[in-house]
């Protein structure tokens, strides 16, 4: 479909009095204990850790070897693992923490769950599984039935370890392998080593004095406890909450999902906002089967996110966009603004003026929907989001604002203090106790963290040398992928590569591909360890800080994960990035870097 221009429209705006607001609203939300704020979900409060789906299984330890092993059974081990096995790679072991396969979609089954990217370029390998998404955005249950369908047809299941969390790894130089030891008393070794732990798989509760004191029901999302709201992921009424008040602390992407299925269950709900989510229309549908038995035909998918990812890149975009959602859309709206410019005003001051006045107009329009949909005007005021959207991480959603329309439904605003304490009976929030049976935290995940403490691990390459220590002055990489003094290691994230944070799969699944491609060429010649140039290294990271930066994450921004709290990341930040090219030129880079077959920059030996 061809792009259209906008026709409503544009609001109008003071642009010097939204700037002075913004600036106000994030200079009352910001602590100077950053990610300490948060408690680490150990110790005492470990129990927020258990696994409410699956029991674990007693096993002996393992002993053996594998020619790969990947730790993550999310989509990054997925995906790898599936492209592995194409490839003609037939041990291969992934180990994961959770009951089976699904990552962030085995742990986060909260009523309402779904993606916030479209289902036709979020979930994997669509076409090699012939699945037709049922709606525009698929629902948790959905995308996990993918993640196990992908583990059944590529044989992922043979030797997956479970319930299993890695605590050492270390690389034997002697015989060019990685020596892995896990909590189940696992010490097994394997030629290649694959890491996909995710950036968001922590949980984190809020350090809110008083916490342990709760007399009542307490867990945190992404450890849904349905043996005591009743309903189930798909969303069936949770029944036995009609007699219950519950207290639900946060109000990011989950809680935006999960309080529309609370509204409609609990005798009474307390939503506890310290900052506001953007929330923008979804407009969710079911996908036609005759209209996608038409566009499914040889390849895609892949050119679905190609198209996509062409849509979010600077430049000229494309003139179809396939996806359309609210992520094309606001790439639409910055290209028109910098393309109505004078040729001699598209100076990078020029630009970045451009950018921030279609940011102003579209931050309007949502703000403007809260005003429409929420009947309280008060109410509607303190939902409305006073920073630019790529500050926090952007919300989509068509019953989220409408619950606020519930009697039984009240907004509990902090003026972005947050909740003051935790009693015995409630939450209390500027001197007023709300009494409640259940404490529902939905706090997220933790992000700033050292790495070592959210993996749990720290990789010990070549000489003793640990991870940590060899990026103690900032990550340095090929590719986002290869690190020098760690042979046979893959990492598979976005930072350092395409880093195209709206659709994460897509990085995921060229980089599967890419290693595959890789192991399948040094298994084929008879190499032992593949490793990577130091030069070739300093090249790379070289030529990433040739790019305008770190692009979200300002300390402008009102606090939040994506700018460590408003705290100053150090100089380790600017190595936060991508190719400076943008994500679409990075993936056409990588193609033509693996399809020559010479892997430039990595030693086979």
């Amino acid at each position: 479909m061809s792009m259209q221009s906008e026709s409503k429209p544009r609001p109008k705006f003071d642009a010097e009095a939204l700037r002075r607001k913004y600036r106000e609203e994030r200079d009352k939300r910001i602590r100077q204990d950053g990610n300490e704020q948060y408690f680490e979900i150990a110790g005492q409060y470990a129990h927020y850790l258990d696994d409410p789906y699956t029991p674990i299984t007693p096993r002996e330890p393992k002993r053996d070897h594998v020619t790969f092993a990947f730790i993550g059974g999310g989509f990054s081990g997925l995906v790898t693992g599936a492209r592995l096995k194409e490839a003609g790679i037939e041990s291969v072991r992934i180990i994961e923490k959770g009951g089976d396969f699904g990552g962030t979609w085995y742990w986060n089954r909260y009523p309402g769950a779904q993606c916030d990217t479209a289902s036709m370029i979020y979930l994997p390998l669509l076409e090699e599984t012939r699945h037709m998404p049922s709606e525009k955005y698929a629902h948790a249950p959905e995308i996990l039935e993918q993640c196990y369908r992908i583990a059944q047809k590529f044989n992922l299941y043979q030797d997956a370890l479970f319930h299993t969390i890695v605590t050492d790894l270390e690389w034997d130089e002697a015989h060019s392998r990685w020596i892995i030891r896990t909590n189940r008393g696992d010490e097994f070794t394997a030629q290649f080593l694959g890491m996909g732990t995710g950036p968001l798989h922590v949980p984190k509760l809020p350090g809110i004095a008083g916490i342990e004191s709760f007399k009542g029901h307490s867990f945190h999302t992404s450890r849904w406890d349905y043996g005591y709201t009743g309903g189930d992921p798909s969303g069936a009424l949770m029944e036995k909450l009609k007699d219950k008040r519950v207290a639900i602390i946060g109000t990011g992407a989950t809680a935006v999902q999960c309080v529309p299925h609370l509204s409609r269950a609990c005798k009474a709900l307390y939503v506890c906002q310290r900052t506001p989510s953007s929330v923008d229309v979804r407009d969710n549908r079911a996908i036609d089967p005759d209209w996608f038995s038409e566009i499914s035909t040889p390849g895609w998918q892949q050119r679905w996110l190609e198209n996509f990812t062409a849509n979010q890149s600077a430049g000229a975009g494309t003139d179809v966009d396939l996806v359309q959602d609210g992520w094309t859309d606001l790439s639409r709206r910055i290209r028109s603004k910098i393309f109505e410019l004078p040729p001699e005003q598209r100076t990078p001051m020029g630009m970045l003026a451009a950018y921030e006045e279609s940011d102003f107009e579209k931050m309007e329009e949502i703000r403007a929907r809260a005003e429409q949909v929420v009947r309280d005007r008060e109410t509607a005021e303190k939902l409305k989001a006073w920073y630019r959207q790529l500050c926090k991480r952007p919300c989509f959603h068509d019953e989220y604002l409408q619950a606020f329309n519930n009697p039984s439904t009240k907004l509990v605003d902090t003026d972005g203090k947050g909740v003051e304490r935790i009693t015995e009976k409630g939450v209390v929030v500027a001197g007023r106790e709300y009494e409640v049976d259940c404490v529902i935290y939905a706090s997220g995940f933790e992000v700033g963290t050292p790495f070592e403490r959210r993996s749990g691990f720290d990789p010990k390459g070549r000489g003793g040398v640990r991870l940590s220590e060899y990026w103690a002055n900032g990550m340095r990489t090929l590719h986002g992928c290869h690190v020098h003094s760690f042979p046979n290691l893959f990492i598979q994230q976005p930072t350092q590569g395409a880093n195209l944070i709206s659709n994460v799969p897509h990085n995921l699944t060229e980089s599967g591909r890419t290693i595959a491609m890789i192991v399948k060429h040094a298994v084929a010649h008879g190499k032992s360890r593949v490793e990577l140039d130091r030069g070739a290294e300093e090249a790379w990271v070289d030529l990433l800080l040739s790019g305008p930066g770190l692009m979200l994450g300002s300390q402008e921004c009102t606090p939040g994960y994506y700018n460590n709290e408003g705290q100053d990341r150090g100089p380790q930040a600017k190595y936060y990035v991508g190719y400076p090219g943008g994500a679409a030129a990075y993936f056409k880079y990588l193609d033509k870097w693996r399809n020559t077959g010479r892997f430039e920059g990595l030693v086979f030996g």
